[in-house]
């Protein structure tokens, strides 16, 4: 609102002084040409700040100040008449057409906004039903094989309840990215919640086949964090890595210290990623696996740039990647490196 305030006071002292400065130059006979093509700037302002309405007004308030130069002295001859009243006809065809013009274009940016939101919409529709119907599909298959007393309960049960498991995940992820991030930050030892990230994925990496190695610090880093968004970000993104490597090879976890800021880096050796597979990474609802919403990267990066830190991917085709966590540090200290 003070902005909008601010703006309209500027035109109205631009008109002010063009209206001034033609007095003074008509007083002195000079010429008054250049004024009077002024004039166009305030009102082209006023189109670009407030559209068609604002462009009309402001071409009001200037004709208003213009109009004492068609009497007595300011107009001596006819043809002095004449040149102003084409001004003022051409001023007010410029500030409709401007005006216009301008609305016009918001109007298409406008709609191109909604039809851009409508067809994300409909993505992450498409995204969600299409993650939830497997799932659905086992529930139901198992559901009724246990009606029918067929096959084996137990597993039957399990199952169930694993699908169960995946939905509500899928459920939880919308959930997450759609909400404010609320953050219980608490003073933290970076190489502790690695290591405990890193344990986390333990198991998914075992039955991969995959190694992980991790590499801490010498120093004793303290971040302020919420541990359970960080470590959550974390164990997303080394589990990507996972899902990324072959069997028998190895994802590598390193924090670097720094002065002021820290990287977690994950580096994996798997297939590596193009450059449209890189661009779109952290778009919400893309992705190329089978099973996930496509919204495990965004979520990461909201947690991390929450925290006011940043994430960045680097890779190519064959070469593997490496998810850099850059996080703001609030102490070091010299200790043990840890293995």
């Amino acid at each position: 609102m003070l902005r909008k305030r601010s703006f309209i006071i500027a035109i109205g002292l631009t008109l002010t002084l063009l209206s001034l400065g033609h007095v003074l130059i008509f007083q002195n006979l000079s010429p008054h040409v250049v004024l009077e093509e002024l004039y166009y700037i305030p009102i082209f302002l006023a189109a670009l700040r407030f559209g068609l309405k604002g462009a009309l007004l402001t071409y009001l308030f200037t004709s208003l100040l213009y109009l004492p130069f068609f009497f007595g002295q300011w107009s001596p001859t006819y043809l002095d008449l004449v040149d102003r009243i084409l001004h003022m006809i051409f001023t007010g065809m410029f500030a409709f057409l401007a005006g216009y013009l301008i609305d016009r274009e918001r109007r298409l940016q406008k709609q191109a906004e909604h039809d851009r939101s409508l067809n994300g919409i409909g993505q992450a529709v498409t995204a969600i039903v299409h993650d939830l119907k497997n799932p659905l599909i086992t529930i139901i298959g198992y559901a009724r094989r246990i009606r029918e007393k067929k096959g084996d309960p137990v597993q039957a049960a399990r199952t169930i309840s694993e699908s169960a498991e995946n939905m509500q995940a899928i459920v939880r992820d919308v959930l997450d990215f759609g909400k404010p991030m609320r953050l219980a930050c608490s003073e933290e030892d970076v190489n502790v919640l690695v290591r405990q990230a890193v344990d986390m994925c333990i198991a998914r990496a075992k039955e991969s086949g995959v190694t992980l190695a991790a590499e801490f610090s010498d120093q004793s880093m303290r971040v302020d964090v919420d541990p359970v968004q960080l470590q959550r970000a974390l164990v997303n993104l080394i589990n990507n890595a996972i899902e990324a490597s072959d069997d028998g090879q190895r994802v590598r976890i390193s924090v670097v210290p720094g002065k002021k800021f820290l990287d977690i880096v994950i580096r994996d050796n798997g297939a590596g990623m193009d450059r449209e597979t890189l661009e779109s990474l952290f778009t919400p609802f893309y992705t190329r696996k089978s099973g996930g919403t496509g919204l495990g990267m965004s979520i990461a990066r909201k947690i991390v740039e929450s925290h006011g830190g940043r994430i960045s991917v680097s890779s190519r085709p064959g070469k593997g990647a490496a998810v850099t966590v850059n996080l703001p540090c609030t102490a070091t200290t010299d200790g043990e490196r840890e293995k």
